[in-house]
């Protein structure tokens, strides 16, 4: 429990409410894999206003979760944003969906969804 996220701050948000902490890891499982996709499809087809979007929507949840990526994920954001055409973002893209993946396996196992 808890290797690929944290839920310190999510209990905190919760004051410790089991039912809303659940409620929470619900509603990441619920957004965070769709905004991932739109994410990766964006970077794909180097379309800069969707990847920035995707990645925008995505900050305050793995923020919350505490995924260990949030500066990477900016990163990402940032190609989008400032339209970085000169740089291959591949890499970090990889590594925000790979924690994200893990963090998405870990919550269903976790809460049991």
């Amino acid at each position: 429990m808890e290797q690929h996220y944290k839920l310190f701050r999510v209990r905190e948000l919760a004051d410790n409410d089991e039912d809303f902490i659940k409620t929470l890891a619900e509603t990441f499982l619920e957004e965070v894999p769709e905004d991932a996709e739109r994410l990766k499809k964006a970077v794909a087809e180097e379309d800069y206003y969707n990847a920035y979007q995707a990645a925008h929507k995505m900050k305050p949840t793995i923020d919350l979760f505490e995924l260990g990526i949030l500066d990477i994920l900016i990163e990402v954001q940032d190609w989008g944003k400032f339209e970085k055409r000169d740089l291959d973002i591949t890499a970090q893209l990889n590594t925000v969906i790979t924690a994200v993946d893990h963090a998405i396996a870990e919550l269903k196992a976790d809460f049991n969804l």
